[in-house]
Order: C-alpha cells, then structure tokens, then sequence
C-alpha cells in the first residue's frame, strides 16, 4: 500500500497539469451537491480547491484483529489503549500484540451505535495514570446517555484499571440507540471537553436548544466531573452550567488547535451538511434550527434555513458529506509538507481528508488514500504518534491500526 505519482512522457506530463487545473476550479469532490440551491455564506466555506501535495508514504499495518475499534491514546513507551465498541479496552504493544481486555471497567451498552468509544490520558498521566472513556450507559427503562469515566490506569499482563469513577452523564437519558458523539479533548488549562450528540431521535432533536437539558451540546469540566466556575452558564438561571457550547448534531471529532488553543470540531450533518466549526464559549453553532443540506429522507431541513441573528456559521461544511470521525493537527517534522495541516478521517468516504488552514479559514483540501487500500475501509480515528507518523482506525469487525510513514 503506497503512494506513487510518475508522469514518464510530455504527453502524460500535459495531460496530469490539466487535470489539476481542473481539479483546481472544481474542487476535490466532483459527486453532485445535495441542496445545490444553497449557497455558503461566505467565499470558501464549502468545496475548497485541491491541493496535491504529492507526499510520498506508505501504509503500515500495526495491528490487526480489533472488534470495531473507536478510539485510540498512545501510553509513554510505545504502546497504545485502543477502545472497541462491544465494550473492550485494550492494551497495543508496539509490536501490534493485543492484551487481553483491560478489567475493571463499569457496564457499558453496546447497541446501534452505543459501545466503548473514545479514550483521553489524564495531561499529568506520568504521575496520576489517569485515564479518560466515553461510553454509552443503559437505564433500566431502557434509556441510554452518553457518560465519561475514569480510572487509574495498571499496566501489566494482565492489565486493568483501578477505582473506576463516573464523572458525567448526558441528562436527560433518551430512547435511543444513536448520535452519542463522544469526542473528548484537554484543553490547554486541563479541563475536559466531551463532545456529544442529539441522540437522533426527534425528543432529542428538540432539546438541543434548551438550556436545561445536555443533548447537542459540548461540555466543559473539570478532571473530577464540576464545573469550571468560568463556563460561560455557571450561574444562569434554568442553564446547566456543564455547557460551554451547543446546536450541535453528532460530534465524532474534536482536537485542540496548537496554534491557538482552541476547540475545533468537525460534526456528522445533515445529508449535505458536515461542518467542521471553531468551538467558542458560549456560542450557538444552530442546529436544528440553521443547517447546510437537507435531510437523509429527502426533505429540506426547517425550511432550508442556512443562517440566522445569533447562530455560528460552519467554518467549513461538505456537500456531499464524508461523515467525518477523528482528527488532529499536524505538528511534527516526519512530513514536513504536511505540517500545521488538519486531518479528518472519513467514514463515507473511506479516506483521509487533509485541510489547508490560513487562521479560521479552509483554503484547500486534500483526499489521501485514494487507490491505496485493497478494499475500502472506513477511517475512524486519527492520532499522531509520538515519532511523527499517522495513526489511523479502521471501522470493521477485523478493525486494524494504520499508520502512515514516509515512503523509503
């Protein structure tokens, strides 16, 4: 599995530039839109013009044999936690050897698109060996909510973890097996952000505007689960003061902009919808009130409505979707043309999508992994290792860790 661009004559020379060109003007993806009679709200905030990059890499396979994998956190020397989504942690050696599950860790649902889902060491890990897990947890009226967890974290051969505590819960619990979100991100002052969804059902479509409810919303917490007192609701009236964002669908992707220290998120939209957004305290980002696309039936969403007084605009959107999962910056020197770019795995689109980014602008886009894979697998999560390569999960029954190298 490896990348490889040769022209060999003038003519295939000619024919390659042309190519590009029209890339160029046509952007990276040429399917048909799905509400083509929408238009962005501002120059670039969809279909970015493509930028080849032509880095030389290859594909590696680290490890095999993972039930669904979902997250992903690299432990000091080499190995790796990865989640399954039936309900398994597990320790990955360097080698690709699997551990046997970690024990210890609470009951977790496993239906639709609940199970065990994203990962996050504790920033001081080499002295706590705090660990961090997002999960769905089921009622006994058979509701379910998005819930974090964390416990001290043992390594060993048989590994485990350790005075295992629940330290939040989406409220209120929702009939519903879908749109857990589940993304979480340290910010820089060591609180957590837990990224979630709408739980796709209409009841949780309608709370995602209401302040007193979790649905739809990114919070923001402290290691032990309270509330930072500078959240942007601590202290008004009928708002949970967890909240520090909210009109959100289905958040599977979030990470920390280096540059800045922002939260940046990409969201599982409408069909024609994706967004990737810059996430501000106290913002409103409009669903299900503003949305690109339309709905997977067929039918337009709120009347169309794209915009609206005191709603965030998408920083960038997809239409077609890739239905993004997994992210991160680029901040290494293994791939010195990719640095400071963003990376987006792509579940849809089974590939890896890399942005070009100028301040708070997309100018460009890149889709790697085309023709690269024997079969089509979709993409999952996306880490950065600790020697600079690229890290990828592979959504299927026999999931594998990926990781992308320079080609030798």
């Amino acid at each position: 599995m490896r990348q490889t661009r040769s022209f060999g004559t003038l003519a295939v020379s000619l024919c390659a530039a042309v190519g590009a060109m029209y890339a160029q003007q046509q952007g990276v993806d040429l399917r048909p839109a799905n509400a083509p009679d929408q238009k962005p709200a501002f120059a670039g905030q969809t279909d970015a013009p493509e930028r080849l990059t032509n880095v030389a890499f290859e594909v590696v396979t680290v490890a095999q044999g993972l039930e669904v994998p979902w997250g992903l956190a690299f432990l000091p020397g080499g190995k790796m936690l990865v989640t399954e989504k039936p309900g398994r942690l597990r320790v990955v050696a360097a080698d690709g050897t699997l551990s046997a599950p970690v024990v210890g860790m609470p009951p977790i649902a496993t239906r639709g698109q609940g199970g065990l889902l994203d990962v996050a060491l504790d920033p001081a890990f080499a002295t706590t060996q705090l660990v961090y897990w997002s999960f769905s947890e089921a009622q006994e009226d058979m509701t379910s909510h998005t819930a974090v967890a964390r416990g001290k974290f043992v390594d060993g051969t048989e590994p485990r973890v350790e005075n295992a505590q629940i330290i939040y819960t989406q409220a209120p619990s929702l009939r519903s097996n879908g749109h857990y979100g589940s993304r979480l991100a340290f910010g820089r002052d060591g609180t957590l952000f837990v990224a979630q969804g709408d739980r796709q059902v209409q009841a949780g479509r309608q709370l995602v505007q209401e302040m007193d409810s979790l649905q739809g919303k990114i919070v923001r917490i402290n290691p032990d689960g309270s509330s930072p007192r500078d959240n942007p609701f601590v202290g008004t009236a009928g708002a949970r003061s967890e909240i520090w964002s909210l009109g959100h669908r289905n958040i599977q992707a979030a990470a920390i902009n280096p540059a800045t220290g922002e939260l940046w998120e990409v969201e599982h939209g409408t069909r024609g919808g994706d967004e990737l957004n810059i996430v501000r305290k106290g913002k409103n980002y409009g669903w299900p009130v503003t949305a690109y696309g339309i709905e997977y039936q067929g039918k337009p969403i709120t009347g169309g409505i794209t915009a609206q007084d005191g709603m965030e605009q998408p920083a960038y959107y997809w239409d077609p979707v890739i239905a993004p999962s997994g992210m991160m910056f680029y901040t290494a020197d293994l791939f010195p043309a990719w640095k400071g770019s963003l990376f987006i795995g792509g579940l849809a689109t089974t590939n890896l999508v890399r942005l070009d980014i100028k301040g708070d602008r997309v100018v460009s886009e890149e889709r790697l992994l085309k023709d690269l894979q024997p079969k089509a697998e979709r993409i999952r999560d996306v880490r950065q290792g600790p020697e600079g390569a690229i890290y990828l999960l592979t959504d299927n029954p026999q999931g594998r860790i990926l990781k992308l190298v320079p080609r030798k």
